[in-house]
């Protein structure tokens, strides 16, 4: 079957976010780099440009969008209502559903995530983590076509449009790649920094992680563990444990996820340990290195269950057990990198009047 709608994830990279989204993109270029990402396809941005000429024909609901103002949040749900309710009921073309079926077959997993990955998002100037959808554990291809759908109407979240609304992103050329990768169940997973997230040194590493998969982190239901790790002499010189009062993991034949609460003497034992932590804080380095800007960085560590982990792994073995999920580029700090430190003055000793007259 010649690909018009699907390619393999290494098949694209950091040039290719119009192509396939922004999240796919950055995987392709973490899987070229040889470094360790899922094994998955992706949906390309063809695939829905075609549904959406179906969807919304003559493309006015979507430029509707456009004029609304970023304030106005009961005409962004209403509007956005109907278009998302139009993109998951449509039928894929009949040729998009095939390839995609095949896509997954050849996969040979199930169950597998289901990720949007915008043409716009996660750029150095905007992040748009968490306005998209993503589906973790689905099975099945019936179920896979459904999930790409709610992938693609997700677009039109209230939250995402008023995001684009505020950042004066225009809705016109707009699209979404799907990404669909083999399903981990991970011992811990969670999010990394290189940099501190909180003062901005580039010279550690951030490491924040719970038991089991990271979509109780980034839901809010545990507060997570957390390690600072030197990026000049791999020294731990930060350390919180958080109370991780829930689980999530997803069993053999169910779909989807499901939470549960931790088993109680794991709640306060950390999700790491130590030689992982700074096992996840070298990689973490390497990404950096190869993007050459600070990393907002999704991991899973492979291994055994939550409730028996793997606390004396050798370092070689653990790093084929580390598995990245997602690369961003951090944007709080480089913004504020950006930000001009003072306006221009007509001498120097201006710009100390000017300093002394903001102090009074």
């Amino acid at each position: 079957m010649t690909q018009r709608f699907t390619c393999g994830t290494a098949e694209v990279g950091a040039a290719d976010a119009a192509r396939a989204g922004g999240k796919a993109a950055a995987l392709g270029e973490l899987a070229r780099a040889g470094l360790p990402v899922p094994r998955g396809f992706v949906i390309t941005a063809a695939a829905f440009g075609l549904h959406m000429d179906a969807a919304d024909t003559s493309g006015a609901d979507r430029a509707a969008l456009g004029s609304l103002a970023p304030d106005d949040l009961a005409g962004i749900a209403r509007a956005a209502a109907g278009l998302r309710a139009r993109v998951a009921a449509q039928a894929l073309p009949p040729d998009v559903a095939a390839e995609i079926a095949s896509a997954y077959e050849r996969l040979g997993a199930d169950p597998v995530a289901v990720r949007s990955s915008a043409t716009l998002e996660d750029s150095a100037e905007a992040s748009f983590a968490g306005l998209q959808d993503t589906y973790l554990a689905v099975r099945g291809a019936d179920a896979v076509l459904d999930r790409v759908r709610a992938c693609w109407a997700s677009l039109y979240n209230d939250e995402s449009i008023a995001y684009r609304r505020r950042q004066g992103i225009g809705e016109d050329g707009l699209a979404m790649g799907v990404v669909v990768q083999r399903m981990l169940n991970p011992r811990s997973a969670g999010v990394m920094f290189t940099r501190s997230p909180v003062t901005g040194d580039r010279s550690v590493v951030t490491i924040e992680g719970t038991w089991g998969l990271g979509s109780a982190l980034v839901g809010g239901e545990v507060t997570p563990d957390s390690f600072t790790v030197s990026k000049v002499t791999g020294e731990i010189t930060g350390r919180r444990v958080g109370v991780k009062l829930r689980v999530h993991s997803f069993t053999p034949n169910g779909q989807g996820i499901s939470a549960s609460p931790m088993a109680f003497p794991l709640r306060r034992t950390p999700c790491l340990t130590d030689d992982e932590a700074r096992a996840l804080a070298l990689l973490g380095r390497q990404v950096e290195d190869h993007y050459g800007a600070p990393q907002d960085i999704e991991w899973a560590l492979l291994g055994d269950s939550p409730g028996h982990p793997a606390l004396h792994a050798d370092l070689a073995d653990l790093a084929d057990r580390i598995v990245l999920l997602q690369s961003r580029p951090e944007t709080v700090w480089a913004a504020r990198d950006r930000a001009p430190i003072a306006s221009p003055q007509a001498k120097a000793s201006d710009h100390v009047l000017a300093r002394f007259r903001r102090a009074l």
